[in-house]
């Protein structure tokens, strides 16, 4: 018995499982899968916060095994199709096997036809072995030509195309899928080398977290590159863009600082945390930058120009980092049902807003001193109307000349 949580969205994301852990061990001797999922599941069960470790198949179900001896029933004039064709209707039924249809009435109905033995009749293992195997005859029967013997097989089969495969499955308890996937993975690993043929592939909704994980860190770092394409483009300067970028690292320290010290996990909520912490802290800083170039190509000097940029700054930035941190906190505290689910996106925006305010008005300024310290005041554009470049071109004084 396990209890099984999981909805429906979640159950699509995890492609069909019912836990957000699922292990597979697939390979062609079922047998094999079968022994390997037993080691696996005594390694998950050490784990103290991982509940209803179990595998969902029933591993143990009663058979019989029955061994034709070949010999005997050519003796007896009777092969193996004769005494399968005698099983069938005995233990299932003929329609899958033998289709047969009657057409009856005057509207032609076609009607299914089947042989079924009904199954209080065949209640024990000696009815079993007295089952006919010859038409219209009471001999020989199935004990005359085989031996039976009770067994255990799987009650039911998973199958992956032709591939049979065997699942472990579990519930998370007061921890994060993070540290699930990197212990199973460590249980996986401990297993050793694994028997020829056989896999294991980790389902549910840890490959889920993976791609989710992934995609949002190449999203945040393609948005850093465009932002510094696009900030070089508008100051004409990489020297100036990099400045402006300085503040990402703290930005996204602050975040996991604060991450870290509520507890919580770096998931999809605190991931769009940081990137919405990123994106004021950018914000901010090419105010910031944008009024110390402007004051720099006035008078020359770096370090005014910062320290006035920062002065002229400091309320704008302090009032945004108020402001947004006020509305974030209902989100970051958790009250109200769900809340615990969406904490970390609050939470991140804090710690990140906190760091971007520190990193913009105290070491931004000091970053671009000593960058822009010795830069020239000339602008390296193309531009024959720019008049702080040297291809500026003076429409006065070509009229004058014309």
């Amino acid at each position: 018995m396990s209890f099984e949580p999981i909805e429906l969205t979640e159950k699509i994301l995890s492609q069909g499982a019912n836990t957000p852990v699922e292990i597979r061990i697939s390979g062609m001797m079922k047998k094999m899968n079968a022994m390997t999922a037993n080691k696996l599941l005594a390694k998950l069960k050490e784990l103290d916060y991982m509940r209803d470790q179990q595998i969902p198949q029933s591993m143990n179900y009663p058979a019989f095994e029955i061994n034709i001896d070949r010999v005997r029933a050519a003796q007896l004039g009777i092969d193996a199709q004769d005494i399968a064709r005698s099983l069938t209707p005995s233990l299932a039924s003929s329609r899958y096997t033998n289709k047969n249809m009657w057409v009856g009435g005057m509207m032609g109905i076609a009607y299914d036809v089947q042989v079924q033995m009904p199954q209080n009749i065949l209640n024990s293992q000696d009815e079993l072995a007295n089952i006919p195997l010859s038409k219209n005859s009471d001999r020989p029967v199935l004990g005359d030509v085989a031996t039976i013997t009770p067994t255990k097989t799987l009650g039911e089969s998973y199958n992956l195309g032709t591939m049979g495969y065997t699942t472990v499955t579990a519930n998370v308890h007061k921890s994060d899928l993070g540290k699930a996937q990197k212990d199973i993975e460590e249980a996986i690993a401990s297993l050793g080398e694994l028997p020829k043929g056989v896999n294991i592939q980790v389902a549910g909704m840890t490959p889920v977290l993976d791609d989710t994980m992934n995609n949002l860190a190449s999203g945040l770092l393609i948005a850093v590159v465009v932002i510094f394409l696009m900030l070089a483009a508008n100051f004409q300067s990489f020297r100036v863009s990099f400045v402006i970028l300085t503040t990402v690292p703290f930005v996204v320290l602050g975040s996991l600082i604060l991450l870290n010290l509520t507890g919580s996990t770096l998931n999809l909520q605190s991931y769009m945390g940081v990137i919405m912490a990123v994106g004021v802290s950018i914000a901010n800083a090419v105010l910031l930058i944008s009024n110390a170039e402007t004051l720099r190509l006035k008078d020359g000097n770096a370090v005014k120009a910062a320290l006035g940029a920062a002065n002229l700054r400091i309320r704008p930035i302090i009032m945004t980092t108020l402001a947004m941190t006020a509305g974030m906190l209902p989100i970051a505290i958790g009250f109200g049902e769900g809340g615990d689910q969406v904490s970390p996106l609050g939470r991140a925006v804090i710690g990140g807003l906190i760091a971007s305010t520190f990193s913009v008005l105290v070491l931004l300024p000091l970053v671009f001193a000593w960058v822009q310290g010795k830069a020239t005041i000339v602008s390296p554009s193309l531009d024959p109307e720019d008049e702080n470049s040297t291809h500026f071109i003076n429409s006065n004084n070509q009229n004058n000349e014309l």
